[in-house]
């Protein structure tokens, strides 16, 4: 993945979302114009029914990581070769299953939710 910052979420509020592969956490503005830095394959930003199958509002805690190689909480959450941003701890969705087939044909590992 590339090493330049993902987008900053430019509200904290009841907007915000989270990417269901990579919990990288935007506003829903910020998914349709940009979609996500680190799954660019799933164009997001393309088709704004795709940045809602996508992402989530629904996720518990963020964590901003600034150097994800370095950190040992980015690892720990398996974020650890993804692009510094904020990124959620947990969320409680999956990935629909015809986005789960985009991550195999790209080869592209997919994280299942983590249970709580």
């Amino acid at each position: 993945m590339a090493n330049a910052p993902a987008q900053i979420p430019t509200n904290f509020g009841h907007e915000l979302r989270a990417c269901l592969r990579c919990r990288l956490v935007k506003t829903y503005d910020q998914f349709r114009e940009s979609g996500c830095e680190n799954c660019p394959f799933l164009e997001m930003e393309e088709d704004p029914d795709r940045a809602v199958e996508c992402t989530t509002p629904n996720f518990n805690g963020i964590i901003s990581v600034m150097d994800p190689t370095r950190s040992w909480a980015a690892r720990w959450l398996r974020i650890g070769k993804f692009v510094p941003g904020v990124y959620t701890l947990a969320v409680s969705e999956a990935l629909p299953e015809e986005m789960q087939a985009i991550c195999a044909d790209k080869h592209v590992q997919y994280m299942p939710p983590r249970r709580q």
